[in-house]
């Protein structure tokens, strides 16, 4: 396994340090005072990442980055790689991206942005995307294997082209991957959607307010209360709310303004006119209703079936749309998985990867198989 890596990204502020100054004691009093210390600068803080170099033509022209959620690190998508290179190594693919994870500022292993202190000690997801872009091409810049083999230290090869991208992203991370495609139309090539935040919602209010005018107890499933339905509101808003700080300080409290609408707007491909290849993989509804009633959370199962699964597959469902129909799949549920669907089944992820390569391919998704379970 290749080895973590730590990376300073160019655009951002450099810090500043100034030593505090000691107290004079009382006998000193009265004499010149000392010269404040000049603020001494520090190198700006770094991402953490791993980079797993690929083979033949696709490395010089592919790269799959892993887009986390807001709660697994990187290391989340680590068991998916090592399935994803044994089905490679099992069948001699020679022809393959180089593949790279990394944890976003106050994330994981990396250090916390340098350019939150000037914003209230916080950053949106807008951000988020730009280091993204500023990562991709430092990675690519330096990791990239060039034309006629290494780099000649007396007469340097110019910097490569920027790769065309495949996204595997988780949750949150898919949001990041709809924004940057927006931002930076035609450098994606894929995306495959894991579980999707549900970004147009606070997630508090798809389940119905119980004080709210016209509300009525028969709408609730049979086996459930207004306490019930309560705590159910008051989870939610207590671990997923949009307001709620974490601790990469990534404010969310626009999303829902960026991305209003599941299903636009259309992703940009290359140049083509056509938009890149996507596949939309959903959790296990069962699953994801006995995780909820299970874990710390306890909201009833018969809520998250009745509310909260229906919203999420219909939020799935539209995602399938910002792609021409010749080049998209789903969406499919994750059988047995919750939200984390690199974790519960890293082999299915890998299996799910390689068919997104084979999509690109074949620019078409009909000499694709999944395995899953179509909705």
């Amino acid at each position: 396994m290749e080895p973590e890596e730590s990376i300073v990204l160019p655009h951002k502020p450099k810090a500043t340090y100034t030593e505090p100054q000691a107290e004079e004691p009382q006998s000193k009093k009265g004499k010149e005072p000392q010269k404040p210390k000049k603020p001494e600068e520090k190198p700006p803080p770094a991402l953490s990442y791993r980079y797993v170099p690929g083979q033949g033509r696709y490395w010089k022209s592919h790269l799959v980055v892993y887009l986390n959620g807001l709660i697994l690190t990187q290391d989340g998508w680590y068991n998916a790689i090592d399935h994803l290179q044994r089905r490679w190594a099992a069948r001699n693919v020679s022809n393959r991206p180089a593949l790279l994870t990394y944890d976003r500022y106050g994330q994981g292993k990396s250090q916390p942005d340098p350019a939150d202190k000037e914003y209230g000690n916080t950053h949106d997801i807008r951000e988020s995307v730009q280091d993204l872009h500023v990562l991709v091409k430092e990675i690519w810049k330096t990791k990239h294997p060039e034309e006629g083999g290494a780099r000649s230290r007396a007469a340097p090869l110019p910097s490569p082209p920027e790769p065309q991208l495949i996204f595997v992203s988780n949750s949150i991370g898919c949001v990041i991957a709809r924004l940057y495609a927006a931002a930076y139309p035609g450098a994606v090539k894929a995306v495959l959607f894991l579980d999707s935040n549900i970004a147009n919602s606070d997630l508090v209010s798809i389940f119905p307010n119980p004080d709210a005018p016209g509300f009525s107890p028969a709408d609730l499933p049979k086996d459930t209360t207004i306490r019930d339905l309560r705590h159910a509101r008051s989870q939610y808003r207590a671990f997923f709310h949009p307001s709620l700080p974490n601790p990469e300080h990534l404010d969310r409290r626009n999303i829902a303004d960026l991305l209003p609408h599941s299903d636009k707007p259309p992703l940009k491909g290359p140049k083509e006119k056509k938009g890149p290849c996507i596949m939309v993989v959903g959790h296990d509804p069962d699953t994801f209703a006995e995780e909820g009633e299970r874990g710390i959370m306890h909201v009833h199962k018969s809520l998250t079936n009745a509310f909260m699964n229906p919203a999420w597959a219909k939020y799935n469902e539209g995602l399938t749309s910002l792609t021409d129909k010749d080049r998209t799949r789903g969406p499919y549920i994750a059988k047995g998985c919750g939200h984390f669907i690199q974790r519960d089944d890293p082999a299915l992820v890998a299996e799910l990867t390689e068919q997104l390569l084979e999509m690109l391919k074949s620019a078409s998704t009909s000499s694709a198989t999944f395995a899953g379970v179509p909705r």
